[in-house]
């Protein structure tokens, strides 16, 4: 019987030399770059950005439909972080327009992906979950899509993808989807948008961002999920009663 090799045990001085390391380099970071890194430079750039905006709004608004079409086709991670900086720079209603379309159109380029390109390999890893889908739209139809979209109990990249290899149709999948996502987009682009602009934040501090606003918003980005998936546990249609054997 083989002794195992006891692993090397980390001594205090060990530990006091990375928080030293660690320390040091943070000191060394903000002695060089500490003016661009203050918030008030920052704000500077943000005048300019949105200054930018002002003169080019197609180009801007086209590039940040682009960049999160691109964030959920490709099921990269940031979509939700993402919404709330579009909710925080854009404003409500022109963040929740843009988040809104581009989240439909980037989920059904990964569907389309799915089920022409990558059916083979999505088939192999989501197997288990597409006999699961299949079985609930051949009970529920397209409402088994509805309650997925609202209640966020699939990561929305494997919904996008497994649906894919059902039989639902591109279209319904579509309109489906973008009702569905709709109110926990507005949820996260209002969330977004009660933060102040940085120039506020220079001038008022911590303070600037203890907003009534942002207390609400935070208790629904809490409440929300618990809300719909009451509401859809009572309106969902009740499950056919099996069959007595003959």
């Amino acid at each position: 019987m083989t002794d195992a090799v006891p692993e090397p045990k980390s001594t205090p001085w060990s530990k006091l030399a990375v928080l030293g390391a660690l320390v040091a380099a943070i000191v060394v970071g903000y002695t060089q770059f500490g003016d661009s890194l203050s918030l008030t430079r920052i704000a500077e750039q943000e005048s300019s950005l949105r200054a930018y905006q002002s003169a080019n709004p197609v180009l801007v608004y086209g590039m940040a439909f682009v960049v999160y079409v691109a964030v959920t086709g490709l099921s990269l991670p940031g979509a939700a972080a993402l919404t709330l900086v579009f909710g925080w720079y854009f404003g409500f209603v022109p963040a929740l327009i843009l988040v809104s379309f581009a989240s439909t159109t980037g989920a059904s380029l990964a569907f389309l992906s799915s089920r022409y390109i990558l059916r083979g390999s999505i088939q192999s890893q989501f197997g288990d979950k597409l006999t699961t889908f299949n079985d609930a739209l051949e009970r529920d139809g397209a409402f088994y899509l509805f309650t997925l979209r609202l209640v966020p109990a699939v990561p929305f990249f494997v919904i996008n993808l497994v649906m894919g290899l059902t039989p639902l149709a591109l279209g319904t999948y579509w309109w489906v989807s973008q009702v569905g996502m709709f109110p926990g987009t507005a949820v996260y682009v209002y969330a977004g948008a009660t933060v102040p602009d940085l120039q506020t934040l220079s001038e008022q501090g911590v303070g600037g961002i203890l907003l009534p606003q942002l207390l609400v918003a935070f208790v629904l980005l809490g409440v929300f999920p618990l809300v719909v998936k009451s509401v859809m546990k009572r309106i969902r249609p009740a499950e056919p009663p099996p069959r007595e054997a003959s």
